[in-house]
């Protein structure tokens, strides 16, 4: 069994500073440590069936930071299985694995410093008495970040209700997040970053904002590009210095439960008149990309029928 901070989980070189622990702290919490800290995290919106398999993890937690070896066990399902993935010192992949017996007992070990497992990002799946929560997180012994990664969570259905079946987690110390990142405002400025890319035809820019597979719509009804062929279309824009100038307002952002994704809406002021502009984004390694972008022009309801005469024509 190994601590969730063991030097020996890590690459050698990575940064982090070993906490001072006694004989007796060290032979008890020798295992990996899954302590999240969700207090302002809601699933409110996600459905009875999603909280209902979300309540033994916030169990599990709940009973960590009380020091209730009890309560967690509560939270588990007979037989139940802890593993931890990492790169061991010298550099090869190394699967580690822990009881829950040991796990629990050390939770009511005393702690000089708290554990204090931060969640990013998370999504439950479920299928009839199968579900499964994908957390990212970063840990901190006191105010220390330690490192960070992902918890998988696999939970089982049983008479007495959700329980937790599986749980494994990896592990680094490079990349990590030390506070929530604000995905509105970087998609905020995705967006206004692109439409600037486009009035001042700086055509890397505005291509490296889309998806290697994103759409764009535009007001014609034959106006249906993938990315590539969208910069082959617009190429002679972009040569002369000045694409096109659209200026965004009133923009509505929404996001998916596992944050990953994001839909819009925006208003443009664009030579063509009044605009609107929705689509989705996507996030992944390279942070967030547009994948889908659809333009329509605006008509007032009452100008609707002068529109309709003109294209009979």
């Amino acid at each position: 069994m190994r601590l969730p901070w063991d030097e020996q989980d890590f690459t050698p070189g990575l940064p982090g500073e070993m906490p001072n622990l006694s004989e007796k702290s060290s032979n008890m919490i020798r295992l990996f440590c899954f302590v999240l800290f969700l207090p302002t995290l809601s699933l409110a919106q996600t459905g009875a069936e999603e909280e209902a398999a979300y309540a033994p993890i916030r169990q599990l937690f709940d009973g960590m930071r009380a020091g209730d070896s009890s309560m967690v066990r509560q939270a588990f399902y007979p037989g139940a299985r802890l593993q931890s993935v990492f790169t061991g010192r010298d550099g090869a992949p190394q699967l580690s694995e822990s009881s829950v017996d040991e796990f629990a007992a050390a939770v009511g070990a005393p702690h000089d410093e708290q554990w204090d497992e931060r969640i990013w990002s998370y999504d439950i799946r479920i299928d009839g008495r199968l579900a499964t929560a994908w957390t990212e997180y970063s840990f901190f012994l006191g105010s220390r970040l330690l490192h960070c990664g992902v918890n998988a969570f696999h939970l089982f259905k049983s008479e007495e209700g959700w329980k937790i079946t599986h749980i494994t987690d990896t592990r680094r110390r490079d990349g990590c997040r030390a506070e929530a990142p604000d995905e509105a405002a970087a998609i905020h400025q995705v967006l206004d970053n692109w439409h600037r890319a486009a009035a001042t035809a700086d055509a890397e820019a505005f291509f490296g904002a889309m998806a290697p597979d994103g759409i764009y719509l535009g007001t014609d009804a034959t106006e249906r590009w993938l990315r590539d062929e969208l910069r082959e279309w617009s190429k002679t824009y972009f040569d002369r210095g000045k694409a096109w100038d659209f200026t965004p307002s009133d923009r509505q952002l929404y996001f998916s439960e596992d944050g990953r994704t994001a839909w819009f809406e925006e208003k443009l002021a664009t030579w063509m008149g009044p605009c609107r502009g929705s689509g989705v984004l996507t996030k992944g390694p390279e942070g967030w990309k547009i994948s889908h972008y659809n333009l329509a022009v605006l008509v007032p309801n009452d100008k609707i029928q002068g529109v309709i005469e003109l294209l009979k024509k």
